[in-house]
């Protein structure tokens, strides 16, 4: 036991330090992933990946173009049919005067008129004159130079003093040369200048800050950007434009709708190749080039549909890529390899949908590559940590297995075509399920054989409680419980008592076990006695008591027959014998006292006495254990035959024996003889106690697959509380009411043996006062068994 305690503790420090590793391990992977998406969030690293994620999510979430932005194209059929560019002012002021006619909201003219027309001077007064008629046309302006450095480029002040706004037409463009975020705001320092969408609002009677007019700042050297907003791409109806879209030659030519720009907003910029500013947008399954017009489109629909996306804080952002991976992380922690394959995945596409499709919902555009970097590396690193401490784990186990005496069997030679053979943590899987398996086996035998126990076994944990019982046990206590496993074993035997102090066997506590005795004889409430055998028990981990229980019942029986034998032999059969040599001593001595003719007749009723007890006790013993001769009879003619064998005594007795009922033949399969004896000492019985010129009835019958013998006297009956006792050996019930009644009380013993084993059953009715009855039971045929 000392020796399994030594274990035990060492298993325990085992699993302590194995559990304090993998804690280590997981911090330091936690440490290490943690600052690895912070470090890849704030250098902003991963920019690509992040801007594919969210142009996937901005095509499947890209809002619908509003019907009222209209684009006037300058495209290649227009150059072709007016000529090559710049063309007239005039031209434009001519366009000006027909989209009026259809009362557009606004007039965005994307087109910089930076430097006067040396060729037509009067174009300019022209265009000035149709812009400040029109009083709601937008015009451009641009930087000069690049950085925080640059001057503003602005239409001529002829045309901007006409201009309901002035907006500037600059994007971003990022890392892998794609338009998708632009500033609100953007000029020298002191007054900078709307977008060219806002500037379309304003125009439009929209009412947003920096909404001044034409009125340009003082010129600055240093410049400004406020408010970065992200470009939601719209998607749209026609398969070549995005918007509605107008050739400039058909405008002119008047081959447009009546309507096409009533009550909409008119952008007007160059589509030509090789004419205007092109840019890459994330506006289909790859990234197209789009004109600058286009992007002015995209921005106003989203400022008509008040969407507002600006890329998420950098806090913000953090935490949105932390939390996934510090949950990744807990799950690989906590739940098992599958479940926390699952959760990561759940975690990687998580991220996916949120950062590709929250940008909308949110207003918020997040930047989830780097949690999704993190969330991807935490389950293969901690599967390798693990694995490895499961190799480490697999080969530990194999080392101490072999130590303990178990033979590990080399793994069975397959001969299988393999590229590649079997790896470094398979063979050390097989060779520990090889002895597992052997002590698998080794449980099983030994769960087994405590099964096939005769004995009642239990095994119970250090609290009492029962892990495991054999079929015995359950035999035992099934009037309490179907299954004893789970149940206190001290509750299931609290029958059992101590023999000789009547106290109960297993105290409820089980810390007190360890005060009993190993060896203890006990008996229950129906009189069966029982050896316990109590033993504790500790094997590594578990610890508990094994505790069987003996029959010891017909051993303490027949031990009581032995007892009762020799009080026989030694007081009943000896004491007539002693009678007799006190007799003879006294003839001798003083013959005169004892003459002849009284000594006889005394020696013989004493040796008659002797005889008639030793024959008794043969008989019951030969009833007991003597092998019937079992033969069909017929029991009426056997009851006629002991009534008239009981003629005799009951003349000596004055009383009367009568054959009531039977019917003429009874046939029955049994030991004649014995059947005989028994129906002749309940007659004897019943003649013994029968009062002077009494009667005794004697009956046979039919009842249900018996033969019932019934004989009635008319003596003073058995009390209630006697009855119990009547079929034991050697109990004289009648020594105090009829000591006069001679017997040594193996007659009725007798009778109830013989009836037992021919498969019958005796009843006795009795009432103080009026005589007793016995009914004899006797099967028609011999049961099995009997």
């Amino acid at each position: 036991m000392v020796r399994s305690f030594r274990l035990y503790g060492l298993q325990l420090i085992q699993a302590r330090n194995r559990a304090q590793l993998q804690r280590r391990e997981w911090s330091l992977l936690t440490v290490l992933l943690l600052c690895l998406v912070t470090w890849l969030c704030v250098t902003d690293t991963l920019q690509r990946v992040d801007h594919l994620i969210h142009d996937a999510g901005g095509r499947v979430l890209a809002p619908p173009a509003n019907p009222r932005i209209v684009i006037v194209a300058i495209d290649d059929r227009s150059i072709d049919a007016i000529g090559r560019w710049p063309w007239r002012r005039a031209l434009h002021a001519q366009f000006i005067r027909q989209a009026s006619e259809q009362s557009p909201q606004a007039i965005g003219l994307d087109l910089l008129f930076g430097e006067e027309d040396a060729d037509y001077p009067g174009d300019d007064l022209l265009l000035a004159q149709t812009i400040a008629s029109n009083g709601k046309v937008v015009l451009p302006v641009t930087r000069r130079g690049v950085g925080l450095q640059g001057a503003l480029d602005a239409p001529l002040p002829l045309l901007r003093e006409g201009a309901a706004q002035l907006g500037h037409v600059h994007v971003e463009v990022d890392s892998d040369g794609v338009a998708r975020r632009l500033y609100l705001y953007e000029g020298p320092k002191s007054a900078p200048r709307p977008h060219f969408s806002l500037a379309m609002m304003c125009a439009a009677g929209e009412r947003y800050e920096g909404c001044d007019g034409p009125a340009l700042p003082p010129a600055e050297a240093e410049w400004a950007k406020e408010r970065q907003r992200v470009i939601p791409f719209a998607h749209g109806t026609q398969p070549d434009h995005t918007f509605t879209t107008y050739s400039y030659i058909d405008v002119l030519k008047g081959d447009i709708p009546p309507d096409a720009f009533k009550d909409k907003l008119v952008l007007v910029g160059a589509t030509a190749t090789g004419l205007g500013d092109m840019f890459a947008a994330p506006v289909g399954p790859e990234a197209e080039r789009i004109p600058g017009v286009e992007l002015v489109a995209h921005a106003l629909n989203a400022r008509i549909d008040g969407l507002r996306i600006i890329p998420a804080p950098t806090s913000w952002n953090l935490v949105f890529n932390l939390l996934p991976v510090a949950a990744a992380l807990m799950a690989v922690l906590l739940l098992g390899p599958f479940a926390a394959l699952v959760a990561c995945g759940s975690m990687f596409f998580l991220m996916l949908i949120v950062g590709g499709g929250s940008t909308l919902m949110t207003g918020w555009q997040f930047s989830p590559a780097a949690g999704m970097v993190g969330v991807l590396l935490c389950y293969p690193l901690w599967s390798w940590r693990r694995l490895s401490a499961a190799a480490l784990f697999l080969r530990k186990e194999m080392h101490d297995l072999m130590q303990d005496g178990v033979q590990l069997p080399s793994p069975p030679v397959v001969r299988v075509h393999r590229i590649l053979p079997s790896d470094f943590l398979e063979r050390r899987i097989h060779a520990v399920e090889q002895a597992s398996q052997q002590l698998r086996e080794l449980h099983h035998f030994v769960t087994d054989i405590l099964r096939q126990l005769p004995s009642p076994t239990f095994v119970c944990d250090s609290l009492g409680v029962i892990t495991l019982a054999n079929a015995g046990a359950s035999r035992l206590v099934e009037e309490t419980t179907d299954e004893p496993v789970g149940h206190a074993l001290s509750e299931l035997l609290s029958d059992l008592v101590h023999t000789e102090s009547g106290a109960p066997l297993l105290p409820s506590n089980p810390l007190r076990w360890v005060d009993i005795p190993s060896q203890q004889e006990c008996r229950d409430d129906e009189g069966r006695y029982f050896l316990l055998l109590c033993k504790p028990f500790s094997a590594n981990t578990n610890s508990g008591w094994l505790v069987t229980l003996v029959d010891l019942t017909d051993m303490r029986r027949a031990q009581k027959q032995r007892d009762e034998a020799l009080n026989f032999i030694s007081h009943d059969i000896r004491s007539p014998n002693a009678s007799i040599i006190t007799l003879l001593e006294m003839h001798r001595e003083y013959p005169d006292q004892v003459p002849m003719k009284e000594l006889l007749p005394r020696i013989e009723r004493y040796a008659q006495s002797s005889l008639s007890m030793a024959e008794g006790f043969v008989r019951l013993a030969s009833a007991q254990s003597q092998t019937y001769k079992l033969a069909r009879f017929d029991l009426a003619a056997l009851m006629e035959e002991a009534v008239d064998d009981a003629w005799a005594a009951a003349q000596d007795r004055h009383v009367q024996v009568r054959l009531e009922s039977r019917p003429d033949v009874a046939p029955c399969h049994g030991d004649r003889s014995m059947i005989g004896r028994t129906i002749g000492n309940v007659l004897s019985n019943a003649l013994k106690f029968s009062p002077r010129d009494g009667v005794v009835h004697c009956n046979l019958s039919s009842d249900d697959g018996f033969w019932v013998i019934s004989i009635r006297d008319q003596g003073p009956g058995i009390p209630e509380d006697q009855r119990s006792s009547l079929f034991k050996p050697y109990r004289r019930l009648h020594e105090g009411s009829h000591p006069g009644v001679g017997g040594i009380g193996l007659g009725l013993a007798l009778v109830h043996t013989v009836i037992q084993r021919h498969g019958g059953h005796i009843d006795v009715l009795s009432e103080a006062g009026q005589g007793t009855e016995f009914r004899l039971h006797l099967p028609k045929s011999m049961p099995d068994g009997a």
